[in-house]
């Protein structure tokens, strides 16, 4: 019994988006406090939700070798989880780290509008520290050696350059930072298409 509540769930937030992994315990939990959904997918390929009664029912009709015992009941192991709250439980703020950065602009000068190798970018303050800054998501791009240069300590307006795109804060973290190993379930394969999650959602790119 122990091993199955230490297996690994996927957690989803509201909008179906992999945000995390956790512990079959905490999944379990987190449904029993209401706090989540078990989702397991139909034969027809869609997704069903169920509710703690719900799965406590289901997994009592269907008997299924990953469940634990309880003094009065058997409870399936869940291994997709969907948040029903929006506490940002498990909290997953966008780190603001230099890796992400470049993440984020896929390592892309945002200025002349191409890719290079990271150890060829440099990050650039649009606003120069000097001139009152800040170093923020929304203040921060990666910039290649020769903008860089070019730019020097001016805004780019001063420097007759434009910027390919404003930057942001990224609103939610693409799921790529969770070492999964080779180990996860096929039942978190329709939700680890990190094309399809890295789209930020209202782009049409």
């Amino acid at each position: 019994m122990g091993s199955f509540l230490n297996q690994q769930v996927l957690v989803l937030n509201r909008l179906w988006q992999a945000v995390n992994v956790c512990t079959a315990k905490r999944a379990l939990t987190l449904l029993f406090d209401g706090h989540a959904q078990a989702v397991l997918s139909a034969a027809d390929g869609s997704f069903q939700t169920y509710s703690f009664g719900e799965w406590k029912d289901f997994s009592q009709q269907q008997p299924h070798p990953e469940s634990i015992r309880t003094v009065s009941f058997r409870l399936r192991v869940p291994r997709v989880i969907l948040l029903m709250i929006f506490d940002r439980l498990p909290k997953k703020e966008v780190k603001f780290t230099r890796h992400n950065i470049f993440e984020r602009d896929k390592d892309t000068c945002q200025y002349c509008g191409r890719v290079f190798d990271r150890r060829d970018l440099n990050l650039d303050h649009v606003i120069p520290r000097d001139q009152g800054g800040p170093t923020t998501w929304e203040n921060i791009v990666c910039s290649c050696i020769e903008c860089n240069t070019h730019k020097a300590n001016r805004t780019p307006h001063e420097a007759g350059m434009r910027l390919v795109r404003r930057p942001k804060r990224p609103k939610w973290r693409p799921f790529v930072q969770i070492n999964l190993g080779l180990h996860y379930h096929d039942s978190w394969k329709h939700f680890l298409d990190l094309a399809y999650w890295n789209v930020e959602l209202g782009e049409e790119s």
